[in-house]
């Protein structure tokens, strides 16, 4: 059984039809990446499967849970974090505030723990600790927008354009670390527009074009193909 299963997912702005009959999985441990240009509706379907848009029609399966009508606190309670698109941090609270609301469905005894997880996956947040986060750099933000997300110890990670607006370095670091996340047993589904860093560092992935699936097979497989190469990789 996929740990998460979306069923023909379709979803409306208003008249305007966003997504399509949108079905994939996630299995237990993998990495998976969703790719394709601006405006497919790769944000559209993280924000569904978050309970932060409601669908139209279609399912949304966590662990074999039909969470599709359910508010996206409650889906963060079962075990999903999301890292958003643009990282939103909390700019007026300091580094470790932002971490702490990141925790606010775990009980209290285990808060100091977490931190101390998180400032060793994140050496330079521990240092910033103190800091208002709007006065970090984009990549910082970046760095805390996931470090929040893990202190709710969730069983999937979803992140939403990790690699936007960061420097090649920063981008390398993010990328360097979500497979560390993916090492220590968390399952990540990807959103990422740098397709050939997602898709190096991906099990599987999904083509999503104008709001439908228009493909699927083995990251490694996908970086190969011509249409691929053509399409997203700039080659």
């Amino acid at each position: 059984m996929a740990m998460l299963e979306v069923k023909d997912l379709n979803v409306y702005y208003g008249l305007i039809h966003a997504l399509r009959d949108v079905s994939f999985e996630v299995n237990e441990g993998e990495v998976v990446a969703l790719i394709g240009a601006n405006g497919a509706g790769k944000t559209t379907t993280l924000h569904t499967v978050t309970g932060l848009l409601p669908a139209r029609s279609g399912t949304v399966l966590f662990e074999g849970k039909d969470i599709t009508k359910k508010p996206g606190h409650e889906i963060v309670r079962l075990g999903m974090s999301h890292v958003p698109e643009g990282r939103r941090v909390f700019a007026g609270l300091t580094v470790c505030e932002n971490l702490k609301m990141g925790a606010y469905t775990r009980p209290k005894g285990e808060l100091e723990d977490s931190l101390a997880a998180v400032y060793q996956r994140f050496p330079r947040l521990e240092e910033r600790k103190n800091q208002p986060a709007g006065t970090l750099s984009g990549g910082e933000q970046q760095m805390l927008a996931m470090g929040r997300a893990l202190m709710a110890k969730p069983r999937i990670l979803l992140l939403d354009e990790p690699s936007m607006g960061l420097s090649p370095l920063f981008v390398s670091e993010v990328f360097k670390i979500i497979q560390q996340v993916s090492a220590t047993g968390t399952t990540v589904l990807l959103v990422e527009q740098n397709a050939k860093k997602a898709l190096s560092i991906a099990d599987r992935a999904y083509v999503l074009e104008t709001g439908r699936i228009a493909g699927s097979g083995k990251a490694s497989d996908l970086l190969c193909d011509d249409s691929i190469k053509k399409a997203y990789l700039g080659e």
